[in-house]
């Protein structure tokens, strides 16, 4: 159900990747505007081709952000790393704007929820290192990599102290998958508080200044009707009225 408030917070979105955005695939990408909208909010199309100075007017007038997912992957000489070879390419135009979003949201203290290659992104910010490809580097039993295509399948993660727990209300959750690559060294003030059975990190919550900053490895976008998922979005909302009023 949406947030009934007199005001819907602002809620930017960059597109996934440039490519998309050029070509106008929208069927992911609607899945977090969609999920925003029920939860209360007006998204807010955030273009990867805007120039500086026009992002960060855009990002001065947005309440909250999200950072959807992405098949690219992030670059890894952010984080002193060679390429593995199963790895992605970047996208340098969605990293700009990203890292733009980011460092006005945590100067002012705006709410974000990061999502999968969000988080990844989320984590590189902050100074933080990735697992480049967990079938060939963990070699786990989970199937992470789940398709984009078609119903996710679901995996347990144990969800530890904090607001996603409260959120959840109970130690563990079962989420969506479609990732392989994942956080290996949390970034500054991030803490880690949901893990898979196998260890691999499957949430952040940022502790290194004020506001609500959530990372998580699945999808909630496209689990909707799921309780925590829906609740993620409308925490966000919240966040975003509080904040905005000051």
């Amino acid at each position: 159900m949406a947030e009934k408030t007199d005001r819907r917070p602002r809620v930017g979105v960059p597109w996934r990747t440039l490519a998309e955005e050029a070509a106008g695939k929208r069927e992911r990408y609607s899945d977090y505007l969609n999920a925003i909208r029920d939860a209360g909010g007006e998204p807010v199309e955030v273009s990867l081709l805007l120039p500086d100075d026009r992002l960060q007017q855009l990002a001065a007038s947005l309440d909250a952000v999200v950072l959807p997912g992405s098949p690219a992957d992030v670059d890894p000489q952010r984080y002193g790393s060679p390429r593995h070879a199963a790895a992605a390419g970047a996208d340098s135009a969605r990293e700009r704007t990203d890292d733009q979003l980011l460092d006005h949201a945590l100067a002012t203290g705006k709410p974000v929820l990061a999502i999968c290659y969000g988080t990844q992104l989320l984590n590189v910010h902050l100074g933080g290192s990735l697992l480049q490809d967990i079938p060939s580097e963990l070699k786990s039993e989970i199937d992470h990599h789940q398709d984009e295509v078609g119903s996710d399948a679901l995996h347990a993660s144990r969800v530890e102290a904090g607001r996603i727990a409260e959120l959840a209300g109970r130690a563990e959750v079962q989420v969506n998958s479609s990732h392989h690559q994942a956080i290996l060294r949390p970034g500054r003030g991030l803490r880690v508080t949901a893990y898979a059975p196998d260890g691999v990190v499957e949430a952040v919550e940022w502790e290194g200044g004020r506001g609500w900053v959530v990372g998580v490895q699945w999808h909630p976008e496209r689990m909707r009707g799921d309780a925590l998922a829906d609740a993620l979005f409308r925490r966000l909302v919240r966040e975003a009225l509080r904040t905005a009023a000051g």
